[in-house]
């Protein structure tokens, strides 16, 4: 086997090695029955188990209290940017949405579309380099919810505390900072995320409503946009994604195996910080996008001396095996993904190669 790279990329990202590993010795047959996870069918006693694990596995591993459904659908985030106004935003009415970056932005779009979206903060004249403190946000009395995004991937910003709704729903979008360490659930009414940068593969999203808000669904609902229907149909309303289900079963084990949450968020605080110390200790050769008390531990952003240096930069870096660090096309750039899968021997490797390049173009 081809030996493996760093993989920097935001997303479908690394997977553990172990997972991955587990995964190869049951594709042809998963435990001796003849047939592949993606073969079975999804109604089967062969399923039933796995989808029962996933589940168990990312309730115990978050603390999700009993009167949370968990559900796993597809559509991606971006699906519910839709379905969560939809379902919980009627038309003159109001949901508040805390804007601190591109997936903020697209998720507002949305909700614009079938009510009052009221943008309660937003810094997109300065670039998105920060999140508002709790006490900076002043909530709409009438609002349904309040939406925000925990972590943006693009720009490298990142919400250091759970958001208090002071009794309203708080509705989040955590696609690529879930798993990465231990929140309080009960501070949230709806957590949604996209499985691929922390759960699983690509294919799957990961939805947590709590049972008050399910009971606001307009009864009208279209069946596949109805986290009723899909609650009540334990996430099989049609046939669900049955071997990104499979891989998350994996990771939650591996997860649990290897300390649980607060051990990742030791080791994630730890992997950024020696990237971050590299940034700010470089003279100015390497400018971080985003202001240090809102840096991602997931997604490091940062910027050389010219457009032409980062490029440079990118591509002498996959050719030695890091690869995936070209910002997001909208903003240029560097990102370095680096989420819990991600070896800490990869951010040295990173570091190494940044001291290098700065020195021989600085």
């Amino acid at each position: 086997m081809t030996e493996r790279i760093y993989n920097f990329s935001a997303g479908p990202a690394i997977l553990p090695v172990e997972v991955l590993e587990k995964a190869k010795s049951e594709l042809l047959s998963l435990n001796g029955i003849g047939m592949s996870v993606m073969e079975i069918s999804h109604r089967s006693k062969h399923f039933e188990p796995i989808l029962e694990g996933a589940t168990s596995g990312i309730r115990e591993l978050l603390n999700i209290p009993d009167n949370y459904q968990i559900l796993f659908l597809q559509g991606g985030a971006s699906l519910q940017f839709s379905m969560i106004p939809l379902n919980f935003l009627p038309e003159n009415e109001t949901a508040d949405y805390v804007v601190t970056g591109a997936w903020g932005k697209k998720a507002l779009k949305e909700a614009k579309k079938c009510g009052n979206a009221s943008v309660i903060f937003s810094i997109a004249e300065e670039g998105f380099k920060s999140v508002p403190t709790q006490d900076e946000l002043t909530f709409s009395e009438d609002a349904n919810y309040i939406h925000y995004t925990s972590n943006e991937t693009i720009e490298g910003v990142e919400f250091k505390y759970d958001l208090d709704g002071s009794g309203i729903p708080v509705v989040c979008d955590m696609s690529s900072n879930i798993l990465s360490k231990p929140i309080d659930l009960e501070k949230y009414a709806l957590i949604y995320a996209g499985a691929q940068k922390n759960i699983g593969p690509s294919g799957v999203t990961l939805v947590i409503i709590r049972d008050d808000l399910i009971e606001k669904v307009p009864d009208a609902q279209h069946s596949m946009f109805d986290y009723r229907a899909l609650a009540a149909n334990n996430s099989m309303l049609n046939t669900p994604n049955t071997w990104g289900i499979y891989i998350i079963n994996l990771v939650c084990e591996h997860l649990k195996k290897h300390g649980g949450l607060a051990e990742m968020e030791k080791k994630n605080e730890e992997k950024a910080q020696i990237l971050y110390n590299a940034i700010d200790s470089s003279d100015g050769f390497y400018r971080g996008h985003a202001d240090k008390a809102a840096r991602s531990l997931m997604n490091v952003t940062f910027r050389l001396p010219s457009e032409e240096l980062e490029k440079q930069f990118a591509a002498e870096a996959a050719a030695q095996e890091l690869d995936g660090l070209k910002g997001h096309r909208s903003v240029g750039g560097i990102r370095a993904s680096i989420y819990n899968a991600f070896p800490r021997k990869g951010v040295e490797a990173l570091v190494d190669f940044m001291k290098d390049f700065a020195q021989k173009n600085g």
